[in-house]
């Protein structure tokens, strides 16, 4: 069966809205991993209770290699910790396949918002406890984690409005329908660009080569808003391990292709290096993000 495979398209389930992070990436890496395998992989977005949604629909797939799905620490850690029943077990109903990307998240708020630092937009929400509103893609989303640790780090009233994805919350905040997003700088660095949006704060260690005036949370006083994350490939439970290798070859030639290279470059993202790409090494990461999140 595994030297047959794949005799037809594979359906990769993205669990947020099209034109998020875990889209963009998802449909770059996809199209790499289609020549490498030789067959189409198709993109299917499943929105909603902060990627959950999605990733019952792929644990309760056919174990046969034909539905993958991209996943990340919100979707597969820190929800099994944020609701109190999940109809499927992460841990126990998937199959890692590859970790494909790591990212850097940050916090940008809507033009019509009064404020330019990270500092003024802090003193602006005390100054208006409980007006500020702030989007993310659901409860139990990456993005959901940022904006409370943003939230519980900066000590700020803020309500948190979920969406069905992040590009949606990106989408009214340029409206200024929303006074700002929580997001991976893959998502919202277009938007900055463009100066629909202003960016406030970055949640990484160091910073961004594309926003190099642009300071750290420890820079700007935040050391706890901390919010680098990643996103994977992940399985049904039994998916044969032969099926497994080759879904993950095709990931590690997908990411080091010069396309996905540049479209990483442009989102502010990078790749993980050769030996991170294995499917163990994405398991310690859910683990060990599992952990964090309880």
């Amino acid at each position: 069966f595994a030297q047959d495979y794949p005799k037809r398209p594979i359906t990769m389930i993205v669990p947020f809205a099209a034109g998020g992070t875990s889209d963009v990436i998802a449909r770059a890496v996809a199209d790499q991993m289609s020549a490498a395998l030789g067959q189409s992989i198709i993109i299917e977005n499943v929105g909603g209770a902060g990627g959950s949604t999605a990733l019952t629909r792929a644990a309760r797939a056919e174990p046969d290699g034909y539905t993958i799905a991209i996943g990340n620490a919100g979707t597969n850690a820190a929800t099994y910790t944020i609701y109190k029943k999940l109809p499927y077990d992460f841990l126990r109903d998937t199959t890692p396949v590859a970790s494909i990307m790591q990212l850097t998240n940050m916090l940008v708020v809507s033009n019509a918002m009064p404020v330019k630092t990270v500092q003024e937009f802090i003193d602006y929400c005390k100054a208006n406890p409980g007006k500020i509103n702030l989007g993310h893609a659901g409860v139990g989303s990456s993005n959901y984690l940022i904006c409370k640790s943003f939230v519980t780090a900066a000590g700020i009233d803020a309500t948190l409005v979920g969406y069905r994805g992040a590009a949606l919350a990106l989408t009214d905040a340029i409206g200024s329908q929303i006074d700002g997003v929580c997001d991976a700088a893959a998502s919202v660095s277009q938007a900055i660009d463009d100066k629909l949006v202003k960016a406030v704060v970055v949640g990484s260690t160091v910073r961004l080569a594309s926003l190099p005036d642009l300071p750290t949370s420890a820079e700007a006083g935040l050391p706890e808003f901390e919010a680098q994350g990643w996103n994977g490939l992940f399985a049904p439970k039994g998916t044969p391990p032969e099926i497994i290798a080759r879904l993950n070859t095709a990931a590690r030639a997908a990411v080091a292709s010069e396309a996905v290279k540049k479209r990483f470059a442009d989102l502010s993202t990078v790749a993980p290096d050769a030996d991170e790409l294995a499917p163990d090494v994405l398991q310690q990461l859910v683990t060990r993000d599992v952990t964090k999140y309880r």
